[in-house]
């Protein structure tokens, strides 16, 4: 599947980016995301809605680990410790909590994995994906093995982040 295409390809998808809309603007949410292996795609899918401005303040795409150092707050701690690194549930903790810090949001969601084809670690085979949702309650985090080839990975890491996105809204709308 192209990329390019995603929402094209996958009319679900962008029927249930419609509805984190129209639930986040509903409940008065805003929404942001701090993506790597995805590079861009969860805000993409997002912005594509009608409307979305007014829930989406942004994301980050923190590609590099620089990126998810200087402007996201990951510690040295977590991306200079064997076995633990970029992608890792740490990781995508902090990565979530600097993006919902950075963008002035209520929810935010963050992946970072090895989409392939290259790239796997022991203990990460291609495929691994770690999310973080922030939320004013709290944050978590969600691992994940997609199988598929690189476009496959990147759009069940997309639809996964999306489903993120609706429980952090309703959770965040529980407290307004």
């Amino acid at each position: 599947m192209a990329e390019k295409t995603l929402l094209a390809e996958d009319p679900e998808l962008f029927d249930a980016c419609a509805g984190l809309v129209r639930r986040a603007a509903a409940a008065r949410v805003t929404l942001g995301c701090a993506e790597s292996c995805t590079g861009g795609l969860v805000a993409g899918c997002l912005t594509a809605v009608p409307g979305s401005s007014a829930v989406v303040r942004g994301g980050v795409v923190s590609y590099a680990i620089e990126v998810k150092r200087h402007l996201l707050g990951v510690c040295d701690e977590v991306l200079d410790a064997p076995g633990v690194g970029a992608v890792s549930p740490e990781c995508a903790a902090q990565m979530a909590e600097g993006a919902r810090g950075a963008l002035g949001c209520d929810v935010a969601v963050s992946i970072t994995g090895i989409a392939g084809p290259g790239g796997a670690e022991p203990g990460k085979p291609v495929g691994t994906v770690w999310m973080g949702l922030a939320t004013p309650v709290g944050t978590r985090t969600f691992p994940h093995l997609f199988s598929g080839d690189r476009a496959e990975v990147r759009h069940a890491a997309v639809a996964r982040a999306v489903e993120l996105l609706c429980g952090g809204v309703v959770e965040a709308s529980r407290l307004g």
